[in-house]
Formats: C-alpha cells, structure tokens, sequence
C-alpha cells in the first residue's frame, strides 16, 4: 500500500456549537416529510416590492403563524423519568447562519421571539444584521459558550432541551430553520434540537419549491407534519402574499440607452 503524509491540527473553535447540536441531536427521532410547494405568485409579488424580503424572512413568519395555529409546533418533550409536554406561548425562531472568520465559514445560531407578530421588513432586518454585524456583537454568546469545556457544554445544553423553564424557548427555540437554497442546494434532513426544523430548496422556472418539515417523532406523527406543510403553503399563499404586495412597489429600470 502506498505511504501518505498526513497532518493534524486542532478541531477548530468553530466547530463546537455545531458539534454540540449533532451529537445531541442522535438522541432525538427526527424525521423529515416534504411537500411540493406552488410559490410563484408569492415569488412575483416579492420581486415586485421596493424593499428585499428574502426567502428566509417569509418562511420564519409563515411558521410562526402557522404554530400559532398548532400548539405541538410549539411544543417539546420535558423532563427525564417522568416526560412531559412543555408548550411554549409562542415561538421562537433559531436560524442557521453562515459567516465568514478569518477566511473559514463558521455556522451561528441567531433566535429570534415572536416571528408571527412581526413585519417582514424587521424580520429581515433582523437577519441582515446578524449576516453582516461584527460576529463579537451579535453571536457574543455563543462565542462565550465555545470557550467552556465540550463536556461541560453538552451538559447545559441537554438540561435546556429537557427543560420546562420559561427560559427554554429563548436558549433552545421552538422550532429551527436552515437553508441553502441560495447555493441552489437543499439540506432535507439536518440535526436539530428543536421539535421541528424548516428548510427550502430553490425556486425552480416553475415557481415551486420543495420544502421540508424534520419533526421529533416523540411529539409529532406524519400526518400532522404534513397538514402543518399545507398550511404553510396556504400562509404563504395569502397572508404572505398580501403583506409583500402592500409594500411600496420598486420603481420601473429605464430603458437603456446605446450610444449610435
């Protein structure tokens, strides 16, 4: 057999928290159920609007009402030897975020309380600024969290998921998103600490999509997965849909003109 050189080097430090959320994640029965998902009429009045509302922003708020809807979207198992269901008045969102640090992508977890009850337009702003703002200011947490020990860290955190403390939503979410639609890329099955997880693929020329529910089968069953999806879509359909439309509309381009 051939010889190979071969190189260590530390884990990197951004590979903890993600690292937590796997290894914790193994414990929980996910599943994933998909639903094809008609978004052209919503894709049209997005690109109509003056102000950018991206994909991300839309599906948060949607789920949010839609677990507004359905209490067991907001809902987790509690407790050790005696489990119970802990629900939560009302949803938080953990979004996956990609950054840049030091020339490596590290993945960050922005949360976000009450999705339902807010405009698109602070929804995104909410992601803009987690996307671009020094990582030290907006993930100063989780950085802190990085520096303790994995143990100890893995620890804390599996307390919190089995946790029916009012404090649970806000250091766990209700339910998780993560997207790599904008690659033109879909993760239909990821690791999560939530009881559900969103994710979207890319519009085709269609205007449809195939989007992805990962729920914890110790709280959720199928069915109730997918009349979550189809209700999803109707929100989307509507509510969504309206909401972009009253936005003031972008200004018509110019025709371009050539020099003879």
């Amino acid at each position: 057999m051939p010889r190979f050189a071969v190189t260590t080097a530390p884990l990197p430090a951004g590979r903890a928290a993600v690292n937590d959320v796997a290894l914790l994640a193994r414990a929980i029965p996910l599943f994933p159920v998909d639903r094809e998902m008609d978004l052209a009429d919503v894709a049209a009045a997005r690109a109509a609007g003056a102000v950018r509302i991206g994909w991300s922003a839309l599906f948060i708020k949607a789920y949010g009402l839609v677990a507004r809807e359905m209490p067991l979207l907001r809902s987790w198992l509690a407790g050790g030897f005696r489990p119970r269901l802990a629900t939560a008045s009302a949803s938080v969102a953990t979004l996956a975020i990609n950054r840049t640090d030091d020339g490596a992508d590290r993945l960050f977890f922005a949360r976000l309380p009450r999705p339902e009850a807010m405009s698109l337009v602070a929804i995104q702003a909410f992601i803009d600024r987690h996307a671009t703002a020094p990582i030290d200011e907006v993930f100063r947490r989780q950085l802190e969290l990085e520096m303790v020990p994995g143990w100890l860290r893995r620890t804390i955190l599996g307390w919190n998921m089995r946790s029916a403390s009012p404090k649970r939503p806000g250091r766990i979410g209700t339910f998780s998103m993560s997207s790599l639609a904008g690659f033109q890329a879909g993760n239909h099955f990821h690791p999560t600490l939530c009881t559900t997880s969103l994710c979207q693929g890319p519009l085709d020329q269609s205007g449809r999509c195939r989007v992805t529910i990962i729920a914890d089968h110790r709280v959720l069953d199928g069915v109730t997965v997918a009349r979550a999806l189809e209700r999803l879509e109707q929100v989307l359909q509507r509510e969504l849909r309206m909401e972009l439309l009253s936005r003031p509309t972008a200004a018509p381009h110019a025709p371009s003109v050539h020099a003879a």
